[in-house]
């Protein structure tokens, strides 16, 4: 069967662009979430309670919640390209500097200023793929945009831990300072790529024949007309949409388990292990190697999640009932992992809990789209991730006070606000215009 323009046309857009950001969204997730390896090193070098750690972690997300706003909208004035370029460069430089902190007024400056560099740069990729991507394949290409998540998790956590073993001492430096520099560094150069291989818009897209930029351009106008018909608005006065709030309590829930996840993991799974991976003769050597492995198990199986709920998000052409039942499977995981089953019955509730909040992830985002576009779209999708991320402050001291019980609790929340979602936002835009996503 002969490939159709529009189908030949997004096949070119989705290679052209997916794995670049995917990319660029690895080194995010890795040089957010690494000082939870960090810890394991730097904890005992600076004389760092875990509370403190926690704190640290947490308090990343003050700089990124007042900074997420008015960076998306500066992307919206400036261009993706250039805005992108300038938040990479910028997270990359602090969190290789993250290696010289040397107590606790410093480190926890380093976290603030890591906050404010990469705000914007998540949801301004969400609002980025607005302008080149339908809602039919949306949550197909969300969905390998942000298996960056997992992937990076899954390497970073197998690369940080052959870090902190293999570095130690090199050059005079501990581990854990290595670690930030070998993983910030290449935020930088990818910086400075952005500027030579994103376009802004599809009309500058010199790679696209000229009719497949003019398909691009009609298919993109002929949707945002679509959405301003289920309710959309080029007006700032849209962030106050009570729609806005129901997708922000719904986001919060996923904000505090992978937030959660992401400062503890690490330590779970050595804690859980280390009595198995030490052996009765104390041999620690390569402990964090093998903690990285274990860690990596539950981003295989968020991997799989993924890729699965999102297939199954487009083929149904509903998104609310899919990130409901994903909540469903991840507050069972934490439930099993909080229960005493011992270190591989808490590991296989820990990869049940990925799985499930990981594959809300990329159906969430279909959401915001099918009523807001313009300046709206990128206030309003940036607010959502901003104000839900505040989640993230207190998600790692949740935890360190109570376990991972209370997550189940968390995930039942989300479970209640994707029915919201379902109410309010999908059965609304299904009333303007078919929601039902179709294949180009």
């Amino acid at each position: 069967m002969n490939e159709s323009l529009g189908e030949r046309t997004t096949r070119k857009v989705i290679w052209r662009l997916v794995p670049f950001l995917t990319l660029l969204y690895a080194f995010n997730i890795i040089d957010r979430a690494n000082v939870g390896f960090a810890r394991l090193g730097m904890a005992g070098d600076l004389g760092l309670s875990n509370s403190v750690i926690d704190w640290g972690y947490g308090i990343f997300f003050v700089g990124y919640l007042l900074f997420e706003v008015p960076s998306n909208m500066l992307l919206r004035r400036f261009g993706a390209r250039r805005w992108i370029s300038r938040i990479m460069v910028s997270w990359g430089l602090v969190s290789t500097l993250t290696a010289c902190v040397t107590g606790v007024a410093s480190y926890f400056a380093a976290r603030i200023l890591l906050g404010v560099a990469e705000a914007g740069f998540f949801p301004g990729i969400i609002y980025f793929m607005t302008a080149w991507f339908s809602s039919a394949v949306r949550a197909r290409v969300v969905a390998g945009f942000m298996l960056a998540i997992p992937l990076a998790n899954l390497l970073g956590n197998i690369g940080s831990g052959l870090i902190l073993d293999s570095m130690e001492g090199v050059a005079g430096l501990a581990g854990w300072r290595w670690l930030f520099i070998l993983e910030g560094i290449p935020s930088v150069l990818l910086g400075i790529a952005v500027l030579f291989y994103l376009t802004d818009t599809p009309r500058d897209a010199s790679w696209l024949t000229d009719e497949e930029r003019a398909w691009l351009e009609a298919d993109r106008a002929a949707e945002d007309e679509r959405r301003l018909g289920a309710g959309g608005s080029e007006k700032l006065s849209a962030l106050a949409d009570l729609r806005i709030w129901v997708l922000i309590g719904l986001y919060l829930s996923v904000a505090i388990g992978t937030n959660a996840t992401g400062a503890y993991l690490p330590k779970l799974v050595k804690d859980s292990f280390e009595p198995l991976l030490v052996g009765p003769a104390g041999d620690r050597s390569n402990l964090y190697w093998k903690v990285g492995l274990l860690s990596a198990l539950p981003q295989v199986a968020a991997v799989a999640g993924m890729i699965l709920m999102s297939r199954l998000s487009d083929s149904l052409g509903r998104r609310s009932p899919v990130v409901f039942a994903a909540l469903a499977v991840a507050a069972i995981g934490w439930l099993v992992a909080w229960l005493p089953v011992g270190p591989w019955g808490r590991l296989a509730g820990l990869c049940l809990a990925q799985a499930g909040m990981m594959a809300v992830l990329p159906v969430f985002w279909a959401l915001p789209p099918l009523f807001l576009g313009g300046a709206a779209a990128a206030a309003g999708i940036a607010l959502v991730n901003s104000v839900a991320n505040i989640g993230g402050i207190f998600a790692p001291q949740l935890v360190g006070a109570y376990g991972v019980g209370p997550l189940a609790g968390v995930m039942a929340w989300g479970m209640l606000m994707s029915l919201l979602a379902w109410a309010c936002i999908e059965r609304r835009a299904a009333g303007a215009t078919d929601a039902r996503p179709r294949s180009p």
